[in-house]
């Protein structure tokens, strides 16, 4: 089935004018963790009503621009104990959600449907078409066969509970207001407004908001004009801090980007807002070396190439352009030989190599993904079936608990997994 921007299809019924519409179920918000509980809620009983409630004009937005538009749909760990290792939020709670759906059910799920996956050699998993359109594709299409509806641009203004235990949503949408026995939250990344002001109403408490997996702003002479160029293994470490991660990296127009840096801001997303996204940033462009192991080397490398040029001549496997732009950093002119370095110049471009540090200025959002640190505190969800400890009937899922993942596929697998639960338990609620 072709993509459908407007869901045309998949339009609810209900009479013109009236005061409040009635659902079983009503889910706010048409991402990954909505929809999955809806189908699930859906395919459960089909004798209830289940209704997804979107703010935007479109649905399963970060689905589609996830991967460069191919969808990371999820990563090739499958064993909980491992899993649970790439959150830095939710580590403990989700161990248990991840041996009742875990990612084998996940690859099962979609290939039931026709979704054949594949896995690259970094572990992520991608349809084999490539294009993000096949897995919303198929998620619109499992919503549309177990009855689903979804209405858009309903953009909450304010929920309540009944006294009668039900729940009301306002919406600023068209329709008065919308009624739900049984209500989910999953808005994706939490925001201050109306709906974080009701949740806390509720009892919620809502832990600090941060962005995770952000890119660095770096004004450097030793990274301009080098956009485009990576390394395929570095260690990046934050002084200072505990923060340490090792991956591929790439320079930017504005930075650094890439798995090291993104891993990086995640683990370190609350600690690096404290300080406002300015702080020294230190890279080691040879991984597994120090600066004693790189000094060998490059004094190993003056012995027996002393007649060339050091500019041109690299010990290490290095883009030439960032071997360049080190020595030169190390004060050592392009037409220097080996044998004309002195022991400083060599101990200063061991720095370089091992232990360069460059100032961060600023952050900005990778295209490819946006999450948010922080959410509904975790110690207030029953994670065996994610409703609230607080308020029956209420039940959460995906980026809007205090849950998030490293890049790589692990917060799609969250909200799969967060979102069959509470599917499956608003479907055999009494």
């Amino acid at each position: 089935m072709a993509f459908a921007a407007d869901l045309g299809k998949l339009t609810d019924s209900f009479v013109t004018g009236s005061r409040d519409i009635e659902r079983d179920v009503i889910i706010i918000g048409g991402g990954a963790a909505g929809f999955f509980a809806a189908i699930h809620c859906a395919e459960s009983a089909p004798d209830r009503s289940v209704t997804i409630l979107e703010k935007g004009s479109k649905v399963l937005t970060k689905v589609l621009v996830s991967g460069g538009g191919r969808c990371n749909v999820m990563h090739s760990c499958f064993q909980a104990n491992d899993l649970v290792s790439r959150y830095p939020r939710g580590k403990r709670e989700l161990l248990g959600p991840f041996n009742h759906f875990s990612p084998v059910q996940t690859k099962q799920w979609f290939e039931a449907r026709g979704v054949t996956l594949k896995t690259e050699a970094d572990g992520r998993m991608f349809p084999t078409t490539d294009r993000s359109e096949t897995i919303a594709d198929c998620l619109i299409k499992a919503a549309e066969e177990a009855g689903v509806a979804v209405r858009k641009r309903q953009t909450v203004k304010q929920l309540e509970r009944l006294p009668d235990g039900r729940f009301r949503i306002e919406c600023d949408g068209g329709e008065t207001s919308w009624i739900a026995h049984r209500l989910m939250v999953a808005t994706g990344g939490m925001r201050p407004g109306p709906l974080m002001n009701s949740l806390v109403a509720f009892g919620h408490k809502i832990q600090k908001l941060a962005p995770s997996l952000f890119t660095f702003h770096i004004d450097d002479p030793r990274l301009k004009g080098l956009q485009g160029l990576s390394v395929a293994e570095a260690e990046v470490i934050i002084p200072g801090t505990k923060l340490r991660e090792s991956g591929p990296l790439l320079i930017t127009h504005w930075g650094l980007s890439g798995p090291a840096i993104l891993k990086l801001s995640a683990w370190g997303a609350r600690e690096l807002c404290d300080r406002e996204y300015r702080f020294d940033c230190r890279i080691n462009w040879i991984p597994g070396a120090g600066c004693d192991d790189v000094l060998r080397g490059l004094k190993e490398m003056k012995n027996r190439e002393g007649r060339k040029r050091v500019a041109a001549t690299r010990p290490f496997e290095l883009p030439r352009r960032i071997w360049e732009r080190l020595v030169a950093a190390s004060r050592i002119r392009e037409d220097m030989t080996w044998s004309q370095v002195g022991n400083a110049a060599l101990q200063s471009l061991a720095g370089e190599l091992s232990a360069g540090d460059y100032k961060v200025t600023g952050k900005s959002m990778n295209k490819e993904e946006f999450v948010t640190c922080g959410g509904v505190s975790l110690k207030e969800v029953n994670f065996k079936t994610m409703e609230s400890k607080l308020t029956a009937g209420l039940h959460f899922g995906g980026e809007v608990l205090d849950v998030d993942g490293i890049t790589g596929g692990f917060n799609f697998q969250a909200a799969w997994t967060t979102g069959s639960i509470a599917g499956a338990a608003m479907a055999t609620a009494g």
